[in-house]
């Protein structure tokens, strides 16, 4: 973007400071909203230093992703991640981060509800494959087809054979979309048991976060141990070289996000790409163009 030529106006720029701000004011919600969630209610410096420590990283962090972003679209490279976990381990935080400053029409989310009858009879991994990227194209897999290696194997959902039949499939897949010139990177989230543990009460106690507590989320804190067998199995099975598994260590939410991003980042050898300047035209004035008034009725009110 080209710098405009002569004095600024006053009321531009106090448009694009107020624009700068709204941007901000996003982020600072959702770091209200954790807060909350988490009962954090302290204001000691250490405390306040650690919060500025983490929005300078994460802004400086989001610029990269854009970035990176411009060179996907510039290369037509294909970037698919995964991010596995157990419930409230800060997936969809990490998630919402990563995307806060991209363009949807790049970077998608991919998060898949249970299948249907019709996709029950679907090979496995069919219903994956449709969400693929295209050439310059980001697509994060908010949980993915390691499904059946974690809840479906702990609730009963596949059978053995299936079960062991994944196992035998997953790497080969994996190893094709590899060869097929896609960046495939998988995250585990981990956090504690007591972490866990308290996460899931501050949402019981949190109206605005009860709709995150679903019945397979419940069911899952009781079958802990299970989860934890299911998953040391999922790593030691499908840690391939083409596609290795990333622990990112989850107890702290906004260090977790951090470090899944400088990660992330740190695996694609990405440039800035350069763009041809942008001039904003002025606009066309005509006479006899009059604007016609739109009727009051069609307003929203403005209550605030």
């Amino acid at each position: 973007m080209t710098q405009p030529t002569g004095p600024i106006d006053p009321e531009l720029l106090r448009r694009l400071q107020d624009d700068v701000l709204d941007s901000y004011d996003e982020e600072l919600e959702m770091e209200i909203d954790d807060r909350l969630l988490d009962g954090d209610a302290v204001h000691d410096d250490e405390s306040r230093d650690a919060r500025r420590m983490y929005f300078r990283e994460l802004f400086r962090l989001q610029g990269e992703l854009v970035k990176l972003q411009d060179w996907v679209v510039h290369s037509g490279e294909r970037i698919v991640v995964l991010f596995e976990g157990r419930d409230a381990a800060g997936k969809g935080g990490a998630i919402k981060r990563i995307t806060q400053r991209l363009n949807p029409r790049v970077c998608r989310v991919a998060a898949l509800p249970a299948p249907n009858d019709r996709e029950k009879t679907q090979w496995y991994f069919q219903r994956y494959v449709s969400h693929l990227p295209a050439a310059g194209e980001i697509v994060l897999f908010d949980r993915s087809w390691y499904n059946r290696a974690g809840v479906e194997r702990v609730m009963g959902f596949c059978s053995d054979d299936e079960y062991e039949e994944f196992f035998r499939s997953v790497p080969e897949f994996e190893k094709m979309l590899v060869r097929s010139g896609i960046r495939l990177f998988k995250y585990w989230f981990s956090i504690t048991d007591e972490e866990q543990n308290a996460r899931f009460i501050a949402r019981i106690n949190d109206p605005l976060k009860q709709w995150k507590l679903s019945p397979m989320d419940l069911e899952s804190r009781r079958r802990w141990e299970a989860y934890t067998r299911a998953k040391e199995t999922m790593l030691e099975r499908t840690h391939i070289p083409e596609a290795p598994w990333w622990v990112v260590q989850g107890v702290d939410k906004k260090r977790a996000r951090l470090n899944l991003i400088h990660h992330l980042l740190s695996q694609v050898t990405y440039h800035e790409v350069e763009h041809t300047p942008v001039y904003l035209p002025s606009r066309e004035r005509h006479e006899d163009y009059i604007r016609r008034p739109v009727p009051d009725t069609m307003f929203v009110p403005e209550v605030y």
